[in-house]
């Protein structure tokens, strides 16, 4: 049995938005085992005591929207690089993400198993893993990276890649069950166009909506959760309408794409920080000029959108989409998010709203009983500012994952 006591220290509750002062965590086998003033009378003789020193204890933070193989903004280039390279490349992005007081991610195409895997095994430093291996898209959709003068299609299920193409509703269910069959945490659609893809409007919509609904079916009776990559109002009511649990990004949602999401109780995550990204270096670091050009499409109008849907109380999760180099930029969201929302909704959308979309709401995005010991111990007013997220490298004292320390700085 192994077990630390954090000391002296001013726990964040996160669903009542209020400090709690003078408390002592103790940490049992990865497992958070008593919040309160006497915890230490829990301990055992050996336990490992951390003085917090009135610093910020709070729960590990959740990107729902990350792409951990996304090593460059050129997906293209990315499809003709070797898979032991990205997959090391990978591991420094998983890394970085921990630092940044990260312990648990969704990836929306490209990492799968293996990476998952070497992570809970700890033979990388990194967040959770939540993977759902290829991005679903029909011919000439967003994971459909053929320029207009490419023909061939090389592609396979068992290879790694970010995203396959299928069409029809066969097929559908076939690339649905392959990355079931495979692990998949969750299902990802492509159900608009998209900036990084060559071929595709910004406001398509993709797959018909028997596709969407089959794979929605196919995610129901294996009890997971899928993600729909959508921008305009009309893609985001069809994928709503047909079943899916999370609209990414929604830069283009109208009244009647708000009023759905409030009807049917589903996620937004909104994704400010990749375009404010791809809008000041997307071209250095990798995406093509010719696309980088369709980010102007969709850049102004992601602030209109997260307005609108605070104001009519859409449930949201704390997403960046960051690629390559452009992913040290992942705590930016919170200082883009803050000219809508509120601090402490924002680390919400990055700990119970992310929980509860992730269906893991009775282990992380807290700190209480029971729970995973996934812990930040931070510097500054994190419940009334996001300025300590502008400096992670000086607030960030500790970052701990299932009650393992993965940083931890004097």
């Amino acid at each position: 049995m192994s077990e630390i006591l954090f000391r002296n220290a001013r726990v964040l509750d996160v669903v009542e938005g209020a400090y709690r002062d003078g408390q002592s965590v103790l940490v049992r086998d990865g497992r958070i085992a008593a919040v309160a003033a006497d915890a230490h009378q829990q301990a055992g003789a050996g336990v490992e005591e951390i003085d917090v020193k009135g610093r910020v204890l709070m729960p590990g933070l959740c990107d729902g929207h990350v792409h951990v193989t996304a090593i460059t903004a050129d997906f293209a280039a990315l499809m003709r690089t070797a898979p032991s390279y990205v997959a090391i490349k990978a591991g420094e992005l998983l890394n970085g993400m921990t630092r940044r007081g990260f312990t648990t991610v969704r990836d929306a195409g490209g990492a799968d198993w293996g990476l998952a895997r070497a992570l809970r095994e700890g033979r990388i430093v990194g967040p959770r893993l939540l993977f759902c291996g290829h991005a679903l898209s029909q011919t000439g959709g967003h994971s459909d990276m053929r320029g207009p003068g490419e023909h061939s299609l090389d592609q396979c299920m068992c290879c790694a890649g970010f995203g396959h193409v299928c069409d029809g509703v066969s097929e559908m269910r076939r690339a649905c069950r392959e990355e079931i069959r495979k692990g998949a945490t969750h299902l990802k659609l492509m159900v608009s166009g998209g900036v990084a893809s060559p071929t595709d409007r910004i406001d398509s919509t993709q797959f018909s909506v028997d596709e969407i609904r089959a794979a929605c079916d196919e995610a129901e009776a294996a009890n997971i959760p899928v993600m729909a990559h959508a921008y305009t109002g009309r893609a985001i009511v069809r994928a709503l309408e047909a079943g899916v649990d999370s609209i990414e990004h929604g830069n283009l949602l109208d009244e009647a794409a708000v009023a759905t999401l409030v009807r049917l109780d589903r996620w937004l995550v909104p994704t400010l920080s990749i375009y404010e990204a791809l809008a000041s270096e997307g071209v250095e670091a990798g995406m093509p000029p010719e696309l980088n050009k369709k980010v102007y499409d969709v850049l102004e109008a992601g602030a209109h959108a997260l307005a609108l849907a605070t104001k009519a109380g859409v449930k949201m999760v704390y997403g960046t989409d960051l690629l390559g180099v452009m992913q040290r930029h992942q705590l930016n969201e919170f200082a883009l998010r803050a000219k809508v929302q509120q601090p402490i909704d924002i680390i919400r959308s990055a700990t119970t709203e992310a929980a509860n979309l992730f269906r893991m709401s009775g282990s992380i995005g807290q700190v209480r009983e029971g729970f995973l010991a996934d812990l930040l111990v931070v510097d500054g007013d994190v419940l009334h500012s996001v300025e300590p997220w502008t400096r992670p490298e000086e607030t960030i004292r500790l970052v701990m994952k299932e009650g393992a320390v993965q940083v931890a700085k004097g």
